[in-house]
């Protein structure tokens, strides 16, 4: 079952054998298209390309004479040419190794192994994805801009606060503002439960005389590769 379906030399191969290889690539290249659909946000060109890599990708390794090495080698000069125009997230380059995998599985007959493995994978994926597997954490990075007076010593101002709901804080930047009359301190903090938030915000806001304090996400991108 999950042997070879082509012989040695793909000189021979049939038109059955053909048949049966591409409608493979076309069918769990579907499959890899509906599993990123699912509970994401995609584009409609994406979700194409997702369909469409495996039957190309098997083209080339089919065009090498199913030499793999051959084959991965072709295929490597096409990332020359940048896949998009915006770095892809972790979800989406996952699906990308996945069309192609299966187009070299089928490229070089793995017809059978590739299908068990694609429906394992694809059943994996979509329990990670419904449990909302690594969502619910407790623990959260956050940004902080505070105002406070420029009569007040900001060093070491806030940091019993910070001891008491994060586990770590940084004094990234300090900014005077409003003809310096007022100073914005930047933190980065790691709260030790994300509900807890509010409370340390009115604590702040005791502190700095009721003064804006704004709180948001660290403004960096973890999922990028």
């Amino acid at each position: 079952m999950l042997s070879s379906l082509l012989v040695e030399s793909s000189v021979d191969l049939s038109f059955k054998q053909l048949l049966v290889c591409i409608l493979t690539s076309i069918f769990l290249g579907l499959l890899v298209a509906w599993v990123h659909m699912y509970r994401n946000v995609y584009s409609k060109n994406f979700v194409i390309t997702l369909a469409v890599l495996p039957v190309l990708v098997q083209l080339v390794i089919m065009l090498v004479n199913g030499n793999l090495g051959t084959g991965v080698a072709v295929l490597g000069a096409f990332s020359l040419i940048r896949f998009r125009s915006v770095a892809g997230g972790a979800r989406e380059i996952t699906s990308i190794f996945w069309s192609m995998g299966i187009g070299l599985a089928t490229g070089m007959g793995y017809v059978g192994y590739i299908a068990l493995f694609s429906i394992i994978i694809a059943l994996f994926l979509l329990m990670l994805n419904t449990i909302h597997f690594g969502e619910k954490q407790k623990i959260a990075e956050r940004e902080i801009k505070i105002t406070i007076p420029e009569d007040l010593d900001y060093p070491g101002l806030f940091d019993d606060l910070f001891q008491k709901y994060a586990y770590s804080s940084t004094l990234d930047s300090v900014k005077t503002t409003n003809m310096g009359s007022l100073y914005e301190l930047r933190y980065r903090i790691t709260l030790k439960d994300s509900t807890t938030e509010k409370e340390l915000m009115d604590a702040m806001r005791v502190r700095n005389g009721n003064l804006t304090i704004v709180s948001g996400k660290v403004s960096t991108n973890r999922e990028e590769l």
